[in-house]
C-alpha cells in the first residue's frame, strides 16, 4: 500500500511539475520531491565525463532494463496484457528502489532524475493502458539516457535471459 501511495504521489507530482531549478544533493526517499523536480532534470545536458553509478543504481537500473527488455515480446504480440502490466510494475519497483537507495552528488542526481521520472511515467502509462505498446518505446527511450550519463561497464552486457514468451 505504501508503494501505491508513493507512486500516486509521484504521478501527482509529475502533473504539477512546471519549471524548477536544479536542486542540491538530497536523498531519493522523497518521491514526490523527485517528481516535482523531474521537468528540470529532463533537460540536464550529457556530461563531458560520465558519472560512476553507485551499487543501488546499478542494481535498480538493471532490474528495470530486464523488465523493459522482456516487454519487446509485448510489442510483438507474444505477451499478454497482464504480463506487460507485471513488467511495468517491476519497472516501478526498480525506480522506487533507486529513489530510496541511491546516494549521488547533485549533478549525477539531477541526471538520474532525468532518467527515472520519464521511466516511471512510461511504466505508469503502460499499466494504465497495456494495449498502448508505444509506452514500451518510451520506457526504452528513458533507459537509453542512462549510458550517456553514467559510466557503467556492465550496461552493454546482455540482460538476463527471458523465459517469458
Amino acid at each position: 500500500m505504501k508503494l501505491v501511495k508513493s507512486v500516486l504521489a509521484l504521478a501527482c507530482g509529475l502533473s504539477l511539475a512546471v519549471s524548477v531549478q536544479a536542486t542540491p544533493q538530497h536523498a531519493h526517499g522523497d518521491v514526490a520531491h523527485a517528481a516535482a523536480h523531474g521537468a528540470a532534470h529532463n533537460t540536464v545536458p550529457v556530461p563531458a565525463q560520465r558519472w560512476t553509478p553507485d551499487a543501488p543504481l546499478r542494481e535498480g537500473i538493471r532490474r528495470a532494463h530486464v523488465a523493459v527488455d522482456q516487454l519487446s515480446h509485448h510489442e510483438k504480440g507474444h505477451m499478454s496484457d497482464s504480463m506487460a502490466v507485471d513488467r511495468a510494475s517491476e519497472v516501478e519497483q526498480a525506480v522506487m528502489f533507486m529513489f530510496a537507495n541511491c546516494k549521488l552528488s547533485a549533478e549525477p542526481d539531477a541526471a538520474l532524475h532525468g532518467i527515472l521520472v520519464p521511466l516511471l511515467a512510461a511504466a505508469q502509462s503502460l499499466k494504465a493502458n497495456p494495449k498502448n505498446v508505444e509506452s514500451v518505446a518510451a520506457l526504452r527511450e528513458a533507459l537509453s539516457s542512462y549510458p550517456r550519463s553514467f559510466n557503467d561497464p556492465g550496461w552493454d552486457k546482455p540482460v538476463a535471459a527471458d523465459t517469458q514468451d
